[in-house]
């Protein structure tokens, strides 16, 4: 089920990034994709919470933020933010299948943009409206079939790939660490991201073990995740970083492969993206319903599928493929970081253990209601670990002054290093162990 939405074309995107516009040399590249992904460790440990409480994570969440304070965490991150992933994931599939169109005769470009958005959207809510059952049944054929196409797809595009690549101007000094730790970054952001890994455990019985849950779930990821980005990573030595701006990695990709493989590719990209998002929305399709709005869950997926393809309409016509990739998956970690980085210390301060029937009591002085319906330990957590996140991060719109502190502005290309990830995760930990620690080892309030 986890390797399904990571044989992605997001990862040849983001390998490319590490060489083609980052300046990584191949083995550097390598290297910093196999230290992100040991981050897969994390949404494991979430999941386990699910199998133990035997609800969705949005409910679980109650025992951090208490019963209001999660109302307001959940109907940002796990409802609004899901939105912003839908859009990002969509978005390789529009352009990928719009370029197809182009090729097979459709000459409005913005068409074809708009339609194969509103297509692949539609087919995700699908997916959610059917949730989990589907989900199950379906990722182990999709797993086998995006497999099949995607290693076609490396082995026609390998005959081009110089394997003793090295970069013409190697990078050294703080130029070298901004490029390592931005790289670092923007593979941090998918691992990260999953913290909706215990709404799918939370089917598995109480008695499943904590370790097999979590290596299935890191497993599954961060196996196809190092495979397909490794491979990107070796783009940059058959692409180079002007053709990759002036057509577009999809254009390059797709300009790489004979006819049918093209076709069998874009086909391929769709049907990830839509196994991906589809686990996202039905999600999403729930954190409305643990915040108290009345609402049933398929009307909810039809909102947050609504508001993806907005979202995903206004990327498409503004930028590029790699461009909205890169910087979007660098923004969430303001939210994404803190959030797992609070939610997997809970556990382990907790031991795992929750009171499931706590965990839906929203009557004033219940299990999880703390100070007036709000765990202020967790939300201060959170608040301060996204504070220091975004002081670490460097992007090409925001970078953090204690990241350009720490890098060279005098560059020709302002580089900062990008801590974001590391700070981020140890500063949300840290507060939130000062705050709460003694009383949750306790089982205290």
């Amino acid at each position: 089920m986890w390797a399904a939405p990571n044989v992605s074309v997001l990862s040849f995107t983001i390998g490319a990034t590490l060489t083609i516009v980052l300046g990584l040399e191949i083995w550097q590249a390598l290297l910093v994709i196999l230290a992100a992904n040991l981050l897969w460790v994390l949404p494991g440990i979430v999941a386990i919470s699910g199998a133990s409480a035997g609800t969705s994570g949005s409910v679980i969440q109650r025992a951090i933020y208490g019963i209001h304070g999660n109302r307001i965490v959940i109907a940002f991150y796990g409802w609004l933010v899901s939105g912003v992933f839908l859009a990002l994931n969509w978005v390789a599939s529009s352009f990928m299948g719009a370029e197809l169109l182009v090729m097979a005769g459709m000459r409005n470009h913005t068409l074809a943009l708009i339609l194969v958005s509103i297509v692949v959207s539609t087919a995700t809510v699908l997916v959610a409206v059917f949730g989990h059952a589907l989900i199950l049944k379906a990722y182990a054929v999709i797993t086998v079939v995006l497999v099949t196409v995607f290693a076609a797809v490396m082995v026609v595009i390998g005959a081009d790939l110089d394997w003793s690549f090295a970069q013409p101007v190697p990078l050294s000094g703080v130029g070298l660490w901004s490029s390592v730790t931005i790289g670092f970054a923007l593979l941090a952001s998918t691992p990260l991201s999953y913290s909706n890994s215990a709404d799918f455990a939370r089917y598995l019985p109480t008695a499943t073990k904590p370790s097999a849950i979590i290596a299935a779930t890191a497993f599954g990821g961060a196996v196809p995740s190092c495979i397909f980005t490794a491979f990107g990573a070796l783009l940059g030595s058959a692409v180079t970083a002007e053709t990759m701006a002036a057509e577009g990695i999809e254009n390059v990709l797709l300009g790489m492969l004979p006819g049918w493989l093209g076709v069998l590719f874009v086909l391929g990209v769709v049907v990830n993206t839509i196994a991906l998002n589809g686990m996202t929305t039905y999600t999403a399709s729930m954190a409305l319903q643990s915040i108290g709005v009345p609402i049933r869950r398929i009307p909810s997926a039809v909102l947050i599928g609504v508001l993806g393809t907005a979202f995903t309409i206004v990327l498409v016509l503004s930028t590029s493929l790699l461009g909205a990739v890169n910087l979007m998956l660098q923004f969430l970690l303001v939210i994404s970081v803190p959030t797992m980085a609070v939610y997997v210390t809970d556990i382990l301060l907790r031991g795992n253990r929750y009171d499931p029937a706590g965990l839906f009591d929203e009557s004033r002085g219940s299990a999880y209601w703390y100070h007036r319906g709000f765990g202020l330990a967790g939300i201060i957590a959170v608040t301060a670990g996204g504070i220091a996140t975004a002081l670490f991060l460097s992007t090409e719109v925001w970078t953090g002054p204690l990241a350009a502190a720490a890098g060279d502005m005098s560059l020709p290309v302002p580089a900062g290093i990008d801590l974001s990830v590391p700070v981020g995760l140890a500063v949300s930990a840290v507060v939130y162990l000062v705050l709460v620690g003694r009383r949750v080892r306790r089982g205290g309030r």
